[in-house]
């Protein structure tokens, strides 16, 4: 009987530490797995293959009377549950409020206007002043940081955000000019 199949036996009877041994001996084997799960995703997607493999070790692990029948049906038990969480996160992401069916903009790429730009910067102002009537925090960040020049962290700090506050509203306030200024919907 293999060190694997030992452990899987001991953590079928419940010993708890039997499966903080597990896992040393079983991660390159189900990171292999998971990297071939991965391969076939798009490009862009966020899950890496050790966060895959955390995951699945946790559904593994954490489930109440685990039944191994020997190192294969583990792994293949291993394999169904990164499976699950692939098309969990598929159906997320493909729902509506998580951004179905809309594309990826690059938002580094759009850069507002400077002085010189004086219908954009116009059109700045416009678009500005219909944020700050539904959002003036955002409104109020982007004046300091297009505007006044102000790097994340001053501009949270005198706005009384924290720094990570102040870059998602700023992700945020950038996303709604872009859409606001190129018609995008």
């Amino acid at each position: 009987m293999s060190e694997v199949t030992r452990i899987l036996d001991r953590v079928q009877r419940g010993e708890a530490q039997a499966a903080d041994e597990l896992l040393p001996l079983v991660y390159e084997e189900l990171r292999k797995l998971a990297a071939q799960k991965m391969a076939g995703q798009p490009p862009g997607h966020t899950l890496q293959p050790t966060a895959l493999v955390h995951e699945a070790y946790l559904r593994l692990a954490g489930s109440p009377n685990p039944e191994w029948a020997g190192c294969a049906h583990f792994f293949a038990a291993a394999a169904e549950a990164m499976r699950h969480i692939l098309v969990d996160r598929a159906r997320r992401k493909g729902r509506l409020r998580h951004g179905a069916g809309l594309q990826r903009v690059n938002l580094e790429a759009f850069n507002l206007p400077g002085p010189g730009d004086d219908d954009l910067v116009l059109a700045v102002n416009e678009a500005l002043d219909k944020l700050a009537a539904h959002d003036p925090l955002s409104a109020e960040l982007i004046k300091l940081r297009f505007f006044a020049g102000l790097p994340n962290v001053e501009a949270a700090q005198l706005l009384g955000l924290s720094e990570r506050t102040a870059k998602r509203t700023w992700a945020y306030a950038r996303a709604w000019l872009y859409r606001e200024l190129t018609g995008s919907a």
